[in-house]
């Protein structure tokens, strides 16, 4: 079971990046897929998530500049990141959960991890 997270990089503030979480030995799409961030010096949170239904979530931070998709076809998950700004700095990770999907996913309720990828916006 592996989840395998790329697309980061180095964007100016206001750039778009799309990230991309490929699932190798199981179907995302019996999961929910989950994409969370830790910034230097912070604590992990929780950023996107949709749901095994299509039903996505946001938290205020990101809602209206990030958008979760999936392609089940490609066993694959997506994080269009717009309007990023220096506070999006972070280590990205995806994820995938069980969970029901009204739920907001902890670090604990977290089946896979994927490794993290890079972004940094500069100013």
């Amino acid at each position: 079971v592996q989840l395998q997270a790329y697309g980061g990089g180095l964007v100016q503030a206001g750039d778009s990046l799309r990230l991309s979480c490929t699932a190798s030995g199981f179907r995302f799409r019996d999961y929910s897929g989950d994409w969370f961030r830790q910034a230097p010096g912070k604590e992990r949170e929780f950023i996107a998530r949709i749901h095994r239904s299509g039903g996505t979530q946001y938290p205020d931070s990101v809602k209206g500049r990030f958008t979760i998709s999936r392609d089940n076809a490609k066993n694959t998950i997506y994080l269009q990141m717009n309007s990023l700004n220096v506070d999006d700095t972070a280590v990205y990770y995806c994820a995938a959960d069980r969970l029901v999907l009204s739920a907001v996913p902890r670090d604990r309720d977290v089946a896979f991890w994927g490794k993290g990828t890079q972004v940094t916006v500069s100013s």
